[in-house]
């Protein structure tokens, strides 16, 4: 046999070969963002579960929330409008106009691992707003391997060993000694941060415990990738009833003519809590 042939019998020897970079390949494909309705989906073919879905956002509420009615005192009405959309899914640009007033613009923008965020709000008014703090509610039913069904048999605790908070520095995996069981209403559970007066938070179980960072987050189904979640400034750590995840951000109201700027992230990262950990320092450093 000449050269030729040899080489020609090792080119297909090597195609024969299962291809070892495929999965790589895949897993570098974008993450891709669409509106429906009043949801934020973020889809990639890698993504376990294929795609996770917001409902963004939930609500604007006021302070003094631990322990009031969630519909008449907590929610500011709210009406969101898309006013951009980028044709290959990297970015949304969303409008959200508070029934008082004030108005919300959502900067969105998605890369190979994460999905950025950039709040702008601004009181046209000439009246203060009582917008004390908002949530974007993330549900990972699909993401953690379990149904999204719900019902009076539906056990919407069972994600919950998925799910993680850090204590004393630890990631910590749910449910956690102690673990609250009583507030307004049941079940889920709330960890405010040290710089948040606990009585404007969700009206739902409130932990005696202080989250030692601001990120909250839970493993895949098969644990092998890890969604987590942050912002600055931010109001709590959620966990709630729709195997739903929160970290819920901060505004602590607007006054006549006033703007401010709120900042969140959303990592989708291979199973590693170290790589977690040095992306999150690097994009908040505040949280030191």
């Amino acid at each position: 046999m000449n050269r030729h042939g040899f080489s020609l019998l090792i080119a297909l020897a090597v195609l024969s070969l299962p291809f070892a970079g495929a999965d790589h390949a895949a897993a570098e494909e974008p993450l891709r963002l669409r509106r429906d309705q009043n949801w934020l989906v973020i889809h990639a073919p890698w993504l376990p579960g294929e795609e996770i879905r917001i409902h963004y956002m939930e609500a604007y509420c006021r302070a003094n929330s631990t322990d009031a009615d969630w519909v008449e005192h907590t929610k500011i009405p709210h009406q969101s409008e898309l006013l951009e959309q980028a044709p290959d899914g990297s970015r949304l640009v969303l409008l959200d106009r508070l029934a008082d007033g004030v108005e919300a613009r959502h900067e969105i923008t998605a890369q190979a691992d994460h999905v950025r965020f950039r709040v702008v709000l601004h009181n046209p008014t000439d009246k203060a707003s009582e917008a004390h703090w908002a949530q974007p509610c993330v549900r990972l039913a699909a993401f953690t391997g379990f149904s999204d069904v719900f019902g009076k048999d539906a056990d919407l605790d069972d994600y919950l060993p998925q799910c993680f908070v850090f204590v004393d520095g630890q990631l910590t995996r749910m449910p956690f000694s102690p673990w609250a069981k009583e507030a307004r209403y049941t079940p889920g559970q709330v960890w405010c941060p040290a710089h948040v007066p606990r009585t404007d938070v969700n009206p739902r179980p409130l932990s005696p415990v202080v989250p030692s960072n601001g990120l909250i987050g839970c493993f895949s189904k098969g644990e092998t990738h890890l969604f987590a979640t942050a912002w600055e400034p931010y109001q709590e750590l959620f966990q709630g009833v729709a195997r739903c995840l929160h970290s819920d951000f901060r505004i602590a109201g607007l006054q006549p003519g006033e703007t401010k700027q709120v900042r969140g992230v959303i990592y989708l990262l291979p199973n590693q809590v170290d790589a977690l950990l040095t992306r999150y320092r690097e994009d908040f450093p505040e949280h030191r």
